[in-house]
């Protein structure tokens, strides 16, 4: 009987990962498309008899490259300039619009920018170490008069849940590790489970 319930878990932690991962990929797909097929049939763009599955993620693959060069365009940089500092005034709205634009900013977006999240580092806390991710190499301004000239910003990822904590420490206070940021990410949110890179990590 414990053969079977062990050999049961077995298959179960091998299945479950793929099974959630498919019925999440699953999910968000048919969400959007769901959202997307309503607002083209609304909006009057296509009649329902005429709308085939699919479209409306087509639609909005569309429309986000339309968006993408207006933003990339000089005059549309100047728009979202407007239209960012409009909604930085609004109380509430600016708080919820700037933090989920800076979560939205660590996507890589192929502008040639360098984004967050890029440098994987071992931080020093006395005889503790813990990997973190470097997301400005300064600090900011208001943190310069108390010796944070030579600081860098480093966030480190809670174990097992969406959230972290945004570190200022001195610059020798981190080694740069030679692991891929996706690598990294996996490794400190499973608590250290997964083993993300064999061999050594440190780079001189």
């Amino acid at each position: 009987m414990r053969k079977i319930l062990k050999l049961t878990m077995s298959g179960l932690v091998t299945v479950l990962p793929l099974a959630l991962t498919v019925y999440v990929i699953w999910w968000v797909v048919n969400t959007l498309e769901g959202w997307l097929r309503h607002a083209l049939i609304g909006l009057g763009i296509i009649s329902p008899e005429h709308y085939w599955p699919g479209l409306g993620l087509i639609t909005g693959f569309l429309l986000l490259l339309v968006v993408g060069a207006l933003v990339n365009a000089y005059a549309g940089r100047l728009l979202l300039k407007y239209w960012d500092d409009f909604l930085g005034r609004i109380p509430l709205v600016k708080t919820l619009y700037g933090g989920f634009r800076d979560v939205v900013s660590l996507l890589p977006s192929g502008s040639g920018e360098k984004r967050d999240l890029q440098r994987v580092v071992l931080a020093r806390f006395g005889g503790v170490h813990a990997i973190g991710f470097v997301t400005r190499e300064d600090v900011p301004p208001v943190l310069n008069a108390h010796g944070g000239r030579d600081w860098v910003t480093v966030y480190f990822p809670m174990s097992y849940a969406f959230g972290g904590y945004t570190v200022y420490l001195p610059r020798d206070h981190v080694e740069h590790l030679d692991i891929s940021v996706e690598d990294a990410m996996r490794l400190a949110i499973t608590a250290g489970l997964t083993a993300a890179h064999k061999g050594p990590i440190l780079r001189p």
